[in-house]
Parts: C-alpha cells; sequence; structure tokens
C-alpha cells in the first residue's frame, strides 16, 4: 500500500495522494486503507519511511567524511526521485523511527570520526536540510521571460540596480530544473555547499574546536 502511495505521488503529485484516490488505484474502498493507517499523516509516515527506505547504508571501510558525502549524495539521489518528498519530510511534527534511524547514523559516523558531542551538535546543525540532500532557497528566482528583446531589457535594467547579483546570476551553467536559480549547475551546487561543510567540519576537529571556548573569545572581544 505505502509504495502504491509513493508510485501515485510520483504520478500525480503529492497534493493529490488522498485516502480515497489511493483506494482507486488499488482497486479498494477508502475504508479498506483504514486497516493499515489510522489517517493521511500516518500514511504520509509511511511514505516518508519508504523514501528514506531507498537511501543506501553507510558504506564501510570508508573515512567518516567519505562515508558521510556518500550517504548524503545517496539521500539526494532518492530525493531527486521523487521530487515532492522534502516538503513531506518538512511537514513531519514527529519523526518516524526511520528518520531518527537515519539521523542517528549520520551522528554515528562523525562520533566514530572522532567528532566530539559538542561539534557534532553543531555540525548537525549546519547540515540542516542538506542531510536529507536538498537545501531551500531564501529567495526562489521567477523565470525570465522567453522573448529575447524583453528578456535582455530586463536584464539591463536589473543590471543597473543591482549588478553584481546580474553578474553572479548570468555566470553559472544553464540548468532549467535547479533549485538554487536558473542558471545553476543544481547538482554540483550542492555538492560544492557540501564539501565546504565536511571540510570546514574537519578543520574544526582537527583544530579541537568547542563552543565553550568560541563563546569565551566572542565574549572577550565584545
Amino acid at each position: 500500500m505505502l509504495r502504491a502511495a509513493v508510485a501515485l505521488a510520483d504520478d500525480v503529485g503529492i497534493e493529490a495522494l488522498s485516502m480515497r484516490n489511493l483506494a482507486e488505484r488499488l482497486g479498494v474502498v477508502p475504508m479498506a486503507l483504514y486497516k493499515h493507517v489510522a489517517n493521511k499523516e500516518e500514511l504520509l509516515d509511511g511514505v516518508v519511511e519508504i523514501i528514506v527506505g531507498e537511501i543506501d547504508p553507510p558504506a564501510q571501510g570508508a573515512d567518516w567524511k567519505d562515508a558521510i558525502r556518500q550517504r548524503i549524495l545517496s539521500a539526494r539521489r532518492a530525493l531527486l526521485r521523487h521530487r515532492w518528498a522534502s516538503q513531506v519530510i518538512e511537514s513531519r511534527l514527529h519523526a518516524p523511527p526511520v528518520v531518527l534511524d537515519y539521523m542517528n547514523s549520520l551522528i554515528g559516523m562523525f562520533r566514530a570520526g572522532g567528532f566530539s558531542v559538542d561539534l557534532t551538535h553543531h555540525v548537525m546543525h549546519a547540515l540542516g536540510s542538506r542531510m536529507w540532500g536538498f537545501t531551500q532557497e531564501v529567495f526562489p528566482t521567477p523565470p525570465p521571460p522567453a522573448d529575447p528583446d524583453m528578456r535582455a531589457a530586463m536584464f539591463g535594467q536589473l543590471a543597473a540596480q543591482y549588478p553584481y547579483i546580474i553578474e553572479i546570476a548570468t555566470a553559472g551553467s544553464h540548468d532549467e530544473e535547479s533549485a538554487v536559480g536558473r542558471g545553476c549547475d543544481d547538482q554540483f551546487e550542492f555538492e560544492f555547499a557540501l564539501d565546504v561543510l565536511l571540510d570546514g567540519f574537519e578543520r574544526l576537529h582537527q583544530q579541537g574546536w568547542s563552543s565553550t571556548d568560541r563563546r569565551r573569545a566572542t565574549r572577550a572581544s565584545a
């Protein structure tokens, strides 16, 4: 039933996933579904379990950085197969066990790599939704006009007001489906940011960083 729900969401979108539509897909009456889930929220919890279950298990024999990178990129591949899944994961008020298992596994990789509890705590905050293979942009970029003359006029006007924004916006490679704005290679940008974070985590770990020391230094400089 849960796999059928995932397939239905893939076909028609998560907004159209309902108990009634799922029952129709399965060829049963809606009440039959309530023997398996109490309501739609439980159904969505089960859908999340299916998606997270598609993430590859931790790589054996890899160091902490490679293992975490591989796991997160596997999570990204799973969410790219089901582009609606990120909003469902974010909507959960209570994390299903499979979600807690995944997060516990990532934390365990940092700890096995020698990270302190303190640093690991802040590392997980820094990763945020990236641990699930997606990021949220603060300011979504609307598509430019299709007409070349109108597009050139729009960019010209914006360039006069916001030259640095336009300079960056027109510098990237083309990616129509990018989550970080048209003109960006979404996969490259995701891996770039992930690698920057992992390299930074490694540097802090090697320095023996602690939040207590950092707060003391901040207070001393204030």
